[in-house]
């Protein structure tokens, strides 16, 4: 006769249809995300900040850059600071803006998307991977030196006066040169489009429209980016953006995990 288990070694798994099995099902992409995501963003910035760190190709190119906007008849930078300069509220303003207007916004971004546009939430996910990718080679070829350790041409550093911006760009890991693309504006683009694409609610998709011109503001007035900087993190996030959907578009389900798209 064939005795029963010991109930002891039994194993118990959730039933099909039960309240546990529904909550497993729910909430393990949850965890697959952040296993994902978290360690790829720490390792993005531990290259970004181990590389294209010359000091002195940082200093010609942004000399060199410098040139080209004046050849274009674009370097306005300084004499735009120069404005808010004098109201201490202004730089105060701008300076936050810098600081909280970027990684906090795109997470809050990133969680409204998983939760309630699940099905735009992986392109927007992969292209801001991509184009994370893509700005390294940018980090590694051109070291570039930020306007604000330019004094030379009428820049001044605001940011690093505000104790919050140690908060999130810790000179331990962030490679001061790392100037162009500018992920700043570029990513801020993205969360922008991804707003405008997937709300619904006529007010928010028109404020999208301001949000690049608050983060143009915000890179430029406190001596952190260049326009030519702002411009090649717009192309480079546009690139990431056309990669990730001809991704979606051309990689079939069958032969992929459906986490990719």
């Amino acid at each position: 006769m064939q005795q029963a288990p010991s109930p002891h070694l039994a194993v118990v798994m959730p039933r099909p249809g039960s309240r546990l099995a529904s909550m497993v099902g729910r909430y393990w992409r949850v965890f697959f995300e952040i296993l994902f995501i978290v360690p790829a963003y720490v390792a993005y910035q531990f290259v970004r900040g181990n590389v294209g760190g010359n000091a002195g190709a940082a200093f010609d190119n942004a000399s060199r850059l410098i040139h080209v906007e004046r050849q274009l008849g674009i370097f306005y930078e300084a004499s735009l600071q120069q404005l808010i300069l004098p109201k201490d509220w202004m730089v105060d303003f701008f300076n936050y803006l810098y600081i909280y207007g970027h990684l906090p916004v795109i997470i809050i971004v990133a969680i409204w998307l998983y939760a309630s546009h699940r099905n735009n939430y992986a392109l927007f996910r992969n292209a801001f991977l991509i184009s994370g990718l893509i700005a390294l080679i940018g980090f590694t070829t051109v070291p570039l030196t930020p306007p604000r350790y330019m004094p030379e041409f009428g820049f001044t550093d605001t940011i690093t006066q505000a104790k919050s911006y140690y908060i999130l760009q810790s000179p331990k890991i962030v490679n001061q040169y790392a100037a162009m693309p500018s992920l700043h504006f570029g990513w801020d683009l993205l969360v922008a489009v991804a707003i405008g694409v997937n709300t619904r609610v006529t007010w928010v998709r028109r404020a999208t429209y301001v949000l690049p011109f608050l983060t143009l503001g915000g890179i430029v007035l406190t001596a952190n980016h260049y326009f030519l900087d702002a411009a090649a993190g717009a192309l480079v996030a546009c690139l990431g953006l056309s990669i990730a959907w001809l991704l979606r578009r051309s990689v079939s389900r069958k032969w992929t995990i459906s986490f990719l798209t």
